[in-house]
């Protein structure tokens, strides 16, 4: 089978570095669907402001090399101990196919790019190639009761976030927002780092919004350094 993109996803992350492990996790994250000329027919999206969440199918573009191993660690176990590839979400796949599920906000019907899909909680970077939308059906989809394997034995903590005033306010005056320096920090919280970086002297960058946003980590306190 032979697939192409019909959309490309739109969103503050220019690399793979600081983007949520999992879609929802920063509820508020803004992000844009973006069809591809072929596709922006008001038509095809007909009935979908009638559903809260969408599942897109969308590909890990950005791998560089193909996955080989059928082991992976995943962060959530601390990068040191291995599963079964078809165990994880991990990117690194023999096939490089994402799913996540969003909250859709709006449509912009009209617009100069054709109807646009505003979403929240993606986990997905800038430019990603998108395959297929599908909704969110709560009697087919949701299992509340489920199991979760190893994730339901490890307990994931955020990181305290701290910005000084004078970041808050150079933040402000490039044009960010509370509401999104807000969601910046519920970002952060996630801890972007590598699984296996604990340097707490290390400063670490990560591409935002356009701007590059420096921290260091130490005692579980992220500080935004500029």
């Amino acid at each position: 089978m032979e697939i192409k993109p019909i959309a490309h996803f739109r969103s503050p992350f220019k690399s793979k570095f600081g983007i949520p492990k999992q879609a929802g996790l920063v509820a508020e994250l803004e992000g844009e669907i973006v069809f591809e000329p072929e596709y922006r027919n008001a038509d095809a999206l007909r009935g979908i402001e009638g559903f809260d969440y969408l599942w897109l199918i969308w590909e890990f573009s950005a791998n560089r090399h193909a996955a080989k191993s059928p082991v992976v660690r995943p962060p959530v176990l601390g990068g040191n101990e291995k599963v079964g590839v078809f165990a994880t979400r991990s990117p690194f796949r023999p096939n490089n196919i994402g799913l996540s599920s969003v909250r859709l906000s709006h449509v912009e019907w009209e617009s100069s790019r054709g109807p646009v899909i505003h979403v929240k909680g993606a986990d997905l970077m800038d430019g990603t190639p998108i395959y297929d939308i599908k909704p969110y059906v709560v009697y087919a989809d949701c299992h509340p009761e489920a199991r979760s394997g190893f994730v339901d034995e490890r307990q994931w903590y955020k990181l305290q976030v701290e910005i000084s005033d004078t970041v808050k306010t150079f933040l402000l005056s490039q044009g960010m927002t509370e509401e999104k320096i807000g969601i910046l920090k519920e970002v952060l919280s996630q801890d972007p780092r590598p699984h296996y970086q604990k340097d707490p002297h290390k400063v670490y960058g990560m591409p935002y919004e356009g701007m590059d946003i420096h921290f260091t980590v130490c005692n579980q306190i992220l500080t935004v350094v500029k």
